[in-house]
């Protein structure tokens, strides 16, 4: 699985996500986002057309070089300055209170550890920081979740470690964040579509401590 891994599941992901209906997602998503942003999961880039004129620059952590190469048109560009910052969202190379906003969009799904990389998000934020979030996730309709547990291993399987039964706001609340911001829809398309179509988009501080 590792040549489906490295070589196929970056370009299955960006021919998914790549579409207008998302791309309106994200621009929601960015909105509000200023100063020095981390992005987790940056993926090929797709975001980066929907960053508000006050972002400064981009920290970008990506674990596929495939996908960190197929974002470098849309870096070429992007008025915004963009480095890759690591791999490993579960342990950032980054310091303390080091960005304005973590931004991560349809990348907790995948982690291996959604609580270690919240917990670093939480750390790098400076004061007044906030987490945007963009996410699919488990659903609150009872027969969507059945089906969302019967895919959960084969969904994992074929699309890089991805969960179907993981909530974004629920991992953000547990990690020590409030939520400022939360919505939730189903992304349109027929019904058999729900079990990947249920979506959550939120911002959220850091709780004092």
């Amino acid at each position: 699985m590792g040549w489906w891994i490295e070589r196929v599941v970056p370009r299955l992901t960006h021919a998914t996500l790549d579409n207008p209906v998302v791309a309106g997602y994200r621009r929601r998503v960015c909105a509000g986002l200023t100063g020095d942003v981390l992005e987790i999961g940056f993926g090929s880039g797709l975001n980066l057309p929907h960053l508000p004129d006050a972002v400064r620059s981009v920290v970008a952590v990506e674990p596929s070089d495939l996908a960190w190469e197929m974002a470098q048109d849309a870096v070429a560009r992007s008025a915004v300055s963009v480095t890759r910052g690591g791999r490993e969202a579960e342990s950032l190379a980054q310091p303390d209170d080091s960005v304005d906003a973590v931004l991560v969009t349809f990348s907790l799904c995948t982690v291996r550890d959604p609580a270690a990389v919240l917990g670093e998000a939480r750390r790098v934020l400076r004061p007044g920081g906030r987490l945007h979030f963009l996410e699919h996730g488990l659903s609150p309709d009872e027969g969507v979740r059945r089906w969302q547990h019967r895919l959960n291993s084969m969904q994992g399987r074929l699309a890089g470690g991805c969960h179907l039964t993981r909530s974004a706001p629920e991992l953000v609340e547990s990690a020590g964040f409030d939520l400022t911001e939360v919505e939730h829809w189903y992304v349109p398309g027929p019904g058999m579509s729900k079990p990947w179509g249920y979506v959550s988009r939120g911002v959220a501080a850091p709780r004092p401590a």
